[in-house]
């Protein structure tokens, strides 16, 4: 009898890549069928869907029974944990979290599991999956074509640096627009970052002839006064921007990466093999002490 991985895939598309790459490395590892619950994590908040079917992932959906989609069937998931707390043989594979809730790369057993169980966590760390690159290149390839975007052209013909800031870390989701706690945490996030690419570019002058920069956004609010639009050059995808954005920012040749899964995953997919990916040395927008490649240059 073949044994299943069933994995829980939720928040937003850089966290769903890291939930399947993680769930994809167990199932070569110990050699299991990976099906896929792409719809408990969103029953309760559709702010986020589910995205990885717009890429070529070999995995299938769990059958129905093994989906917690609503409220009866999520009553029916605690009920299983609470359990499962009690069985020798475990029913649930949870990432494990330290003080603070931070978390970090942690060996993987299965000696203790059911035939069948499920997969629920972050895993935001390559020394999850890195051992399955080149088969996840593959499965994050995209299915539908987007090189027709009026930027590709641009990034085909110039040395182009990929640059993210992420606005609104703390304060999209809030309800009271005078939250000012959350506000201010997002503008400060913002200023960090905004640092830390001003110290990455003088490094990528350094070492890259006439880099030519693109930058990213979820909101380019104000972000002028920050990267003149005569320097710099603004993606603005109307259509389809989550998808839009991301595949071009995987077409890059060199990367100023952004504190966020999206852009951590823009440059880990990006298969130029002279590549230079640049990360932030003090931020981590992630619990897991692991988050950033060992290879990444850190400024």
């Amino acid at each position: 009898m073949n044994r299943i991985i069933v994995a829980k895939i939720s928040e937003g598309l850089g966290n769903q890549l890291f939930m399947y790459a993680n769930a994809y490395a167990i199932s070569k590892k110990f050699n299991l069928k990976l099906r896929l619950d792409p719809y408990s994590g969103y029953y309760k908040n559709n702010i986020r869907s589910f995205m990885l079917n717009n890429f070529n992932i070999s995995s299938k959906i769990a059958p129905s029974n093994w989906i917690f989609s609503n409220n009866y069937r999520n009553f029916i998931r605690k009920v299983k944990i609470k359990c499962d707390f009690f069985k020798k043989k475990k029913s649930f594979l949870f990432e494990s979290k330290y003080k603070n809730k931070l978390t970090k790369f942690t060996s993987i057993k299965l000696d203790n599991f059911n035939d069948t169980f499920y997969v629920d966590g972050n895993f935001e760390s390559e020394k999850y999956f890195l051992d399955y690159r080149k088969d996840l290149l593959n499965e994050f390839s995209f299915k539908n074509n987007i090189s027709n975007n009026k930027y590709q052209d641009f990034i085909n013909k110039h040395n182009v640096v990929s640059i993210s800031v992420r606005q609104n870390r703390y304060s999209e989701r809030i309800r009271n627009k005078f939250d000012r706690y959350s506000i201010n945490k997002s503008q400060n996030f913002v200023a960090e970052t905004v640092d830390y690419i001003y110290q990455s570019i003088k490094f990528i002058k350094s070492k890259v002839n006439n880099p030519k920069f693109l930058l990213w956004s979820d909101d380019f609010t104000g972000l002028e006064k920050y990267f003149p639009t005569n320097e710099f050059l603004y993606v603005i995808n109307s259509e389809n921007k989550i998808l839009n954005d991301f595949y071009l920012l995987t077409q890059c040749k060199y990367f100023i990466v952004g504190p966020s899964t999206f852009s951590w995953w823009g440059a880990w997919l990006s298969n130029n093999e002279s590549k230079i990916c640049i990360r932030p040395k003090n931020i981590n927008p992630s619990k897991n002490v692991n988050f950033w490649p060992e290879s990444w240059i850190s400024i």
